[in-house]
């Protein structure tokens, strides 16, 4: 199967984030993308069990968890500034897990202003469904098994240094105001 890049050119004209940042950060987003169809027709010219065969498939996972993390962070980004909570069963089920909204948020962009590279991840677990929020290093390490992604953050330096720099307090408090909760409402009764 071939993938085609997602049109996220919505989100340009986002207030904080400029139109070259988000326009460089798609661009990336589609190199994984790119990455993903090369890898697949690379598959089909080895032989398994080789060296070359064994390492096109391990930098698939790379490959593949950037293409979908960026388009979870996208689709969960709204163009527009939103002050609102999430609705009320999203909000439950933070408060289920974390004690209060407020313990939730304060945990979830705490992780993201930690040091390092990589993102942070609301996830539930399909067997129980507690709510967990994770440290993602690299695309293809940290994820929890059988965890489903509903609200992704990235905070790899180019999701930000354009326009902030090395100030990524700023680019986490736009983050926050800019969450499209009925996407994540919509993840979590998927």
């Amino acid at each position: 199967t071939s993938y085609t890049p997602k049109d996220f050119s919505a989100l340009l004209g986002m207030k904080g984030l400029s139109d070259t940042l988000l326009s460089n950060h798609l661009a990336l987003y589609e190199g994984y993308v790119k990455n993903v169809n090369a890898l697949q027709e690379l598959f089909q010219t080895k032989t398994i069990g080789t060296p070359e065969y064994a390492e096109l498939r391990r930098r698939f996972g790379w490959e593949w968890n950037g293409m979908r993390l960026h388009e979870l962070y996208f689709e969960n980004l709204n163009r527009e500034e939103n002050a609102t909570d999430p609705e009320t069963s999203l909000k439950n089920r933070l408060v289920e897990s974390f004690g209060t909204f407020e313990a939730w948020s304060e945990e979830f962009f705490g992780l993201a202003l930690m040091r390092g590279i990589g993102w942070v991840v609301l996830s539930k677990d399909t067997a129980t469904g507690q709510l967990f929020n994770t440290w993602i290093n690299e695309h293809d390490g940290g994820h929890l098994a059988g965890n489903t992604p509903l609200l992704v953050l990235d905070v790899f330096e180019h999701a930000y240094m354009t326009d902030y720099g090395i100030k990524r307090a700023d680019y986490v408090a736009l983050c926050k105001t800019h969450i499209d909760w009925n996407t994540v409402s919509k993840r979590l009764s998927a």
